[in-house]
Formats: structure tokens, sequence, C-alpha cells
């Protein structure tokens, strides 16, 4: 069962159901895999929380700019500790924090190596006036990195097993973060910069191929359920059925 936490951003979606956390429920236990997300920094990169119940390990998903102090509440207020960072690529809005999180919690981060040279180095892909803007921002490795280079590895991180998918286009390490849910609740795919609602991601920055980006797109997601849950990098959730029917960028395109 995918949940999101009463009162964060993401639990207000649809496609995502809403359980309470473990103090409201009157047994005191929560068999889901519980997801909360909120958006960081000046270009809004989405932020996700997973954990299997409240007082567990946790991981965090794409620590963009000024993370870390909506990140802490959530950890606090629901008594987790992260366990893994992973990055669906290595864009600076996606990266940025990511240090920080890993060295302060004592964990490793894991990024595909084709972008792994991005973790020092985020900034050249977005032009002069971002680089003017995050002028003062020095870059470094964490302490602990781990590379992404088994296409469609599953990795068991905080007692949830997660598959990883290389999907090249909007990066040359872009990577998709799958969840497969129990019984009747749905699957949920992170799509970093990949797949948007109603839209995809860019192509035009280094490593970026268009050509590329509608190969992974076709080939790792629209295989997927149609009701499988989309949680992009950006903007609002939807479902794989939903980018299938309405996305103008992916319209007629077929696994």
């Amino acid at each position: 069962m995918i949940a999101g936490w009463v009162g964060d951003e993401c639990a207000s979606s649809p496609s995502i159901r809403v359980a309470r956390p473990v103090d409201d429920c009157l047994d005191g236990k929560l068999d889901s895999v519980l997801i909360t997300g909120f958006p960081a920094g000046l270009l809004q990169c989405n932020c996700y929380v997973l954990a299997p119940h409240p007082g567990a390990d946790a991981i965090v998903v794409d620590p963009g700019q000024r993370a870390m102090g909506q990140l802490r509440r959530i950890l606090d207020k629901n008594r987790l500790t992260p366990a893994a960072v992973l990055l669906t690529h290595g864009h600076i809005d996606h990266i940025w924090s990511a240090q920080k999180v890993s060295d302060t919690f004592g964990c490793p981060t894991y990024i595909h190596p084709e972008d792994r040279f991005m973790l020092t180095d985020p900034i050249k892909d977005f032009g002069p006036k971002i680089g003017q803007l995050l002028l003062a921002a020095i870059f470094c490795e964490p302490k602990q990195v781990v590379e992404l280079d088994r296409d469609g590895d599953k990795i068991d991180l905080a007692g949830i097993g997660v598959t990883v998918d290389h999907t090249p286009g909007h990066t040359r390490g872009s990577v998709t973060f799958r969840i497969s849910a129990a019984m009747d609740a749905k699957d949920v795919v992170f799509t970093g910069d990949t797949l948007f609602r109603r839209s995809v991601g860019r192509t035009d920055l280094f490593g970026g191929s268009g050509r590329d980006l509608l190969r992974s797109i076709v080939g790792k997601l629209l295989v997927l359920d149609d009701t499988t849950v989309v949680l992009p990098g950006h903007g609002d959730a939807t479902t794989i059925g939903d980018e299938r029917r309405f996305n103008p960028f992916i319209e007629g395109l077929s696994p």
C-alpha cells in the first residue's frame, strides 16, 4: 500500500492513498510505504521521503536547494532516519543538498555513473545567469557514493524494494525509481525530469537527447500499468494512463 502523510503536499493527490500518522491509528501500526514530498528551492524541485512506517529508516529522493529545513521537520515529526539519498539525475536543482543530507546522516548517495561528475560540477548546464546567482555555492561529493550502473537492478533500501531504470535523454545518467505496491494499492515511479504531468524533460542541455528521451519514455515508462502513479521532479503527480492519453509530447507513442 502506498500512502501519503496527512498534511503534506502530496497527500492531496487523488492518486496516492492517504494514511494517518501512526499516533492516530487505533492499532498503532501502518503496513504501508509512506511517501511525502515538497518543492525545494528556486527551481521548485520535488524532494520526496519514503519510509515503511514512522520510526523507521527512510529514503530521500532528490534533495534540492534549501531542502534541509523542511526535510528535518518531516524526519523529526515521523521519527525517521535517512538510510539513502537517491538522485534521478545530476542537475543542480536535484542534487543541491545531497552532500549535506548524506554526510549529516552518514548514508550513501546513489547516482548513475554518467551523471556523477555533476556532484562537483552541476552549474555549467544551466548557463551564465544561474551560475551568477549560485556563484557562492561550492559543491563536493558526499563521503559515500554508490553508482547505479546496472539497468533494471532492484535494490533494497530502508526495507523498501526499489527498481532502478536507466532513462537517458534529459541527461545521459537520468534514472527512474519504481516501487511495486502490494495488494490493491498502486505502483509508484519517481520520474525525475524525464516525464511530467502533460510534459517531458528538456533536452537542450549538456548530454540531452530528444531521441533518447522518447525512447526511454516508450521503453521504460509506457510499458508500466496505467494506474502507476508518476511522481515527477517538478509539478503535480499524475499517472501513466493519464499521460498516455493526454500528454501532447508523447501522443501516438506506444511500446
